[in-house]
């Protein structure tokens, strides 16, 4: 999959070879992937929405994952003379891509934006940590305004280290325009660095200030497999404390625990959005125990999704669209109703290449989520044969 993600060669390009297109479509593409159209994309969400899933998190597949040797050839003094049209190609290319992603999402849905499918101008700004360009800054007020104009919300993914510091900046730069009255515009957090918490603080400080809303798209992270070690908390543990204490501090908008405010900062809380994506089922009960636990109380809730990617961990899914099903009904105004979503993309298979690579990765301990997976098919198995007895 590595090397079908970063090979050159035409004939390992499985938008060029019929047969790689074949056996790639019809095993991880589908299991992870909404469609490489349109049509087969909107297939896909009414599927989803059919089963109970409040709504989806649709992403255009498109992104770079770079190598050491392609981040060192960013340098803007090798770029040939063409390179100014052909960045102005790409951006357009993105723009359009996100803008019909935008199109395909419906009312209440979130749209995922990877800034590095942008091109190579994109990544030499991010990597460089300088502003955008004109070109690339009107591509996302056009993607923001049509976002608006829809009642869609924006997710901004994290990538790789070398280039988060750049999209940090870039995602607080339209949030602090687009996120006045509400969150439009969301960064993601990746849990498993270390300086995740500090990070998040100064943006939650930034929000207070500036007096915007900050929408946060927690996870536990999905680069393992290509930055560098001693960014991450040396144990899985390290990263479920910082996960879960990062949760429940934004949720009860108090610091505490792991997040703290920054040095010399104020304690008082922002207004805050919250993805909860995550594939780990006691973080989510843990979240809905706390949510339940503030409708006891009578106290303030933040808006909360939960999210968890297409072809991974539907257990934990389910479960959360199986509460929401149960509450919906339910007569107790403070109920809470969880809020379901799912993390899908589109884009032709060679697009979707590194994505697929990422997951890939992910799944690497997928045998040990299978036990949790199977117990959770038993216990479904079991209800429902009681039921036709």
């Amino acid at each position: 999959m590595s090397f079908l993600a970063h090979t050159k060669s035409p004939l390992f390009n499985p938008d060029r070879n019929p047969i790689l297109h074949f056996l790639l479509k019809k095993t991880f593409y589908v299991q992870f992937c909404a469609g490489e159209t349109p049509s087969e994309t909107r297939t896909t969400i009414a599927d989803l929405k059919e089963i109970g899933y409040t709504g989806v998190i649709l992403g255009h597949a498109k992104e770079a994952v770079l190598t050491d040797e392609e981040a060192a050839g960013l340098n803007a003094s090798l770029d040939s003379p063409e390179q100014a049209a052909l960045n102005a190609k790409e951006i357009a290319n993105w723009r359009r891509n996100t803008v019909d992603t935008v199109c395909l999402a419906q009312k209440g849905d979130f749209v995922a934006l990877k800034f590095t499918g942008a091109g190579r101008q994109a990544l030499q700004h991010l990597k460089a940590t300088i502003p955008c360009s004109r070109e690339f800054e009107d591509a996302v007020h056009e993607i923001c305004k049509s976002a608006q104009e829809k009642g869609v919300k924006l997710l901004f993914d994290a990538e790789q280290a070398s280039l988060q510091q750049g999209i940090d900046n870039w995602t607080m730069y339209f949030a602090k325009r687009y996120n006045k009255e509400r969150a439009l515009v969301f960064g993601t957090y990746q849990a498993y660095a270390k300086s995740t918490p500090g990070n998040l603080a100064s943006h939650l400080e930034m929000a207070r200030k500036e007096d915007f809303a900050l929408g946060i798209k927690l996870v536990r992270g999905a680069y393992l497999g290509s930055d560098p070690r001693n960014l991450f908390w040396p144990t899985i543990e390290g990263t479920h404390e910082c996960y879960n204490g990062i949760a429940k501090a934004v949720m009860q908008r108090r610091y505490e625990g792991i997040l703290q405010p920054v040095d010399g900062a104020s304690t008082d809380f922002p207004r805050v959005s919250l993805v909860l994506a995550t594939h780990n089922a006691e973080s989510v009960r843990l979240a809905e125990r706390l949510r339940d636990e503030q409708a006891q109380k009578g106290e303030p809730r933040i808006e909360l999704a939960y999210g968890q990617l297409m072809g991974m961990a539907d257990n934990v899914s389910c479960e959360v669209v199986q509460t929401a099903r149960a509450r919906s009904g339910s007569n107790d105004t403070n109920a809470e109703i969880p809020q379901a979503y799912k993390y899908l993309v589109w884009g032709k298979l060679g697009e979707c290449m590194k994505y697929l690579l990422r997951r890939a990765h992910e799944n690497k301990d997928a045998v040990g989520r299978t036990v949790e997976a199977r117990q959770a098919l038993g216990r479904e198995l079991g209800s429902r044969m009681a039921i036709w007895r």
